[in-house]
């Protein structure tokens, strides 16, 4: 199965930041088109202070600092460039990581969805939207967080796509400033299918579709894991997408690139289940041959050799 669309970290709160300009960043899309990636997702419009474009409302309302350059626009011009779709990803305060309430970032976001439709939705590769609350099961307020800003995103846009990214609290569902690789209160087939069954009838025609994150379970659950995940997307009229971490789970040290024989057998876990899509998280630290980690362009080289053996 190829992987056919990416996220964009440009906040890199919890990986290092590249520093890229332009050029960098016009020569990674070259990168990425090469090896068949035609949609580039950014993961988040901003993180607490940090932000992608000139907010005025996050600006006035979270003291969020101008960004020195614009960087929606720039993705947007070179997603147009590179003939790509590009998916925006809503705004994070912060504030539901910290007090549990989801409803800081519906507020936040009711602003910033109206505001970025105005100033950037006239970009050809304006394609979708990418709603960022990242979540698992029993997240408070989940449910009312994506069906009201799906609703609002589809609604501004005339029915653009939307979808979500959530985990599987798994063994390896722990929190990335945590020491340890896992926990022994991970979730069974039959709880996932329950508890998420129950969200995706609460989301229904808010959100179309699902990528669920695919390093928080071993591997020898993948196929389980993945035959529900299709079945359940199906029943509830969603796409079934696999976010295909390209960055490796089982070591002490957070987060270096994957292991390819372990992304080939998530990337043929997805296949198998006949999923819609896979998407990465991420591409231009963990995959490309300009990343910062020199393994990346390894990993790069070995999944050409991969893809064109699917030929």
């Amino acid at each position: 199965m190829k992987i056919t669309g990416t996220f964009l970290d440009e906040i890199s709160h919890d990986i290092p930041h590249q520093n890229w300009g332009r050029e960098e960043w016009d020569r990674d899309f070259a990168y990425m088109k090469a090896v068949g990636i035609d949609t580039v997702i950014l993961i988040r419009s901003g993180y607490r202070r940090f932000i992608t474009y000139p907010s005025a409302y996050l600006q006035k309302e979270f003291g969020c600092y101008a960004p020195p350059v614009d960087l929606v626009k720039m993705y947007l011009e070179l997603a147009d460039k590179h003939g790509m779709q590009f998916y925006f990803g809503l705004y994070d305060s912060g504030h539901y990581w910290d007090t549990g309430n989801m409803q800081s970032e519906i507020d936040a976001n009711r602003y910033v969805i109206d505001e970025v439709w105005k100033e950037y939705g006239h970009y050809k590769s304006f394609k979708g939207w990418y709603l960022s609350m990242e979540i698992s099961r029993r997240t408070k307020g989940a449910v009312e967080a994506f069906s009201t800003l799906g609703n609002q995103c589809k609604g501004v846009s005339n029915g653009l796509h939307t979808f979500i990214s959530p985990w599987i609290d798994g063994k390896k569902a722990v929190m990335a400033a945590s020491a340890g690789l896992t926990k022994e209160d991970a979730v069974s087939i039959q709880e996932h299918e329950r508890e998420w069954s129950e969200i995706f009838d609460g989301v229904r025609g808010a959100v179309d579709a699902v990528a669920f994150q695919d390093g928080h379970i071993d591997y020898h659950e993948l196929p389980e894991f993945f035959a529900v995940n299709k079945r359940m997307a199906d029943r509830f009229g969603m796409q079934c997408w696999t976010n295909a971490e390209s960055f490796d789970r089982d070591m002490p040290i957070k987060f270096l690139p994957i292991k390819f024989e372990k992304l080939r057998l998530k990337l043929e876990a997805a296949r198998l289940a006949g999923y819609d899509k896979a998407i990465t998280f991420e591409f231009s630290h963990f995959m490309s041959p300009q990343s910062a980690y020199l393994q990346a362009g390894h990993l790069y080289n070995r999944y050409k050799e991969y893809i064109g053996a699917l030929k």
